[in-house]
């Protein structure tokens, strides 16, 4: 191996860790690869990347096995555009979940929840795409805190959701392909020092 490839979802921010990497291993270069959300098994079975940093769920055993180590929790938060309801709550204020019963959900939210009330029609669409239509006022969208805070709009504004799961950002990789440098990356994902012990 010449490099460890690590493929890295929208608004997971690897590069604290590539410092540490290149401390520990000067002599093998960290390639990080953006991706696209929901593209993270893509690249491990098609060997683009050894790793993948990205939000789970994602299936761990089709087509092969995977290890996955959860790394964080991110917020669930509604983005709306800046003259909706929801934006005359304070910046700490959470939204309950209930309250957006009579809204519009421009973007599926993975957990399967949605408003209430007959939802409009719209397209399959990415999260920028979506804070996007928010942002316009046709409806609101829920996605982790990261995704709101890399695609800000100054026309939008979010707001943290009470009552919804927050998401997990992990780092997967294949079973097979398993390594002691993968397992070095890991360990400087997980804040280990070099010197330490699994």
């Amino acid at each position: 191996m010449d490099q460890l490839r690590v493929a890295f979802a929208p608004g997971v921010t690897p590069d604290k860790w590539k410092k540490v990497w290149r401390e520990r291993h000067p002599r093998l270069p960290l390639s990080l690869i953006p991706i696209e959300a929901g593209e993270g098994r893509e690249v491990l079975d098609e060997d683009r990347a050894d790793m993948a940093l990205l939000r789970l769920p994602v299936d761990r055993e089709r087509p092969s096995a995977l290890h996955a180590v959860t790394l964080y929790d991110e917020l669930p938060v509604v983005v709306v555009a800046r003259d909706h309801w929801v934006a005359a709550a304070g910046e700490r204020d959470e939204i309950p979940l209930a309250d957006l019963a009579g809204e519009q959900l421009v973007l599926p939210h993975p957990s399967g929840w949605a408003p209430d009330v007959e939802q409009l029609a719209f397209p399959p669409m990415t999260v920028k795409e979506a804070i996007e239509v928010a942002a316009s006022g046709t409806g609101v969208a829920i996605v982790p805190m990261s995704m709101a805070r890399l695609y800000r709009r100054k026309d939008a504004t979010h707001r943290v959701v009470a009552g919804l799961d927050p998401t997990q950002v992990a780092l997967v990789w294949p079973r097979d392909a398993d390594s002691p440098l993968h397992q070095d990356f890991v360990g400087v994902v997980r804040g280990r020092k070099a010197s330490s012990s699994r």
